[in-house]
C-alpha cells in the first residue's frame, strides 16, 4: 500500500516560543536557536538554509546554501558569483532565507537585502576551505551546463596538478550578506497551533509581534 502525501501526520510537541521568553534582539534570538540545534546533535547540517531569488521575468528560484556567519550585520553565505544566485542578486538584491530544523520543530524565515563581502573577508573565508573545495570553486563553472561529469573531474585534476598546495581564490568566487528586515521564528505546537513571533525592523530597533498560525 502506498503512503501518499495527504496521509503524513507529524505532532509537534517540543516546546512554546512566548513573548516573554523571546529576546528583543532577533539576532540574539537566532544565535540561542542556531546553538540549541547544534546541541541537538542529530541535524546533519544546522546551518543549512533554503535562499529564493528572482530573476528578471519575476520567476523565483530556491535551492539549499550553508551559512557560513551571522552577526548584527547580517547573515553570510559564499558562491560563485556567476552563478544564477549570484546573477539574480547583482539584478535585484531582494532576498529571502529558511532555516528548518526538524527535531526541534522549528524554523526561521529571513527576508532582507543582499551585498557583497568584502575581498578580505572572501580572502580569508577561502583560505579556510578544504583543499578539495578550494579546488572545486576552480573546476566547477556553476549554473552552467556541462556535456558531461568527465569534463569536470578532468578540470579537477588539471587544477590539482597546477596548485597541489596553495589554492588562489578565483575572481569569480565570493560572499554575499543579507541584512534583515524581517525575521520570523516559528515553533511547532499541538493542533497546528504554532507559535509565530514576527521581528520587524524599524530604524535601530525592532518591533515584535505574533502572528496567527
Amino acid at each position: 500500500m502506498t503512503t501518499q502525501p495527504a496521509d503524513l501526520r507529524r505532532h509537534y510537541d517540543r516546546d512554546a516560543l512566548l513573548e516573554e521568553q523571546a529576546l528583543p534582539d532577533p539576532v540574539a534570538q537566532f544565535e540561542r536557536w542556531f546553538q540549541e540545534a547544534l546541541a541537538a546533535g542529530d541535524i546533519y547540517e544546522p546551518n543549512a538554509m533554503a535562499v529564493a531569488t528572482v530573476g528578471p521575468d519575476g520567476q523565483p528560484s530556491l535551492r539549499m546554501i550553508l551559512l557560513k556567519g551571522f552577526d548584527a550585520d547580517g547573515f553570510v553565505f559564499y558562491t560563485n558569483l556567476e552563478s544564477r544566485k549570484s546573477e539574480e542578486l547583482r539584478a535585484n538584491p531582494k532576498i529571502a532565507l529558511l532555516f528548518w530544523w526538524d527535531r526541534l520543530h522549528r524554523q526561521v524565515r529571513i527576508e532582507g537585502t543582499a551585498t557583497r563581502v568584502s575581498e578580505a573577508e572572501a580572502d580569508a573565508y577561502f583560505r579556510s576551505r578544504p583543499y578539495g573545495s578550494r579546488i572545486g570553486a576552480h573546476a566547477s563553472p556553476q549554473s552552467r551546463v556541462i556535456p558531461r561529469r568527465e569534463v569536470l573531474e578532468a578540470r579537477v585534476e588539471e587544477l590539482a596538478a597546477r596548485y597541489p598546495d596553495e589554492v588562489p581564490r578565483p575572481p569569480y568566487w565570493g560572499g554575499w550578506r543579507v541584512r534583515p528586515e524581517l525575521l520570523e521564528f516559528w515553533q511547532g505546537r499541538p493542533s497546528r497551533l504554532h507559535d509565530r513571533l514576527r521581528y520587524v525592523r524599524q530604524g535601530g530597533t525592532w518591533r515584535i509581534e505574533r502572528l496567527a498560525p
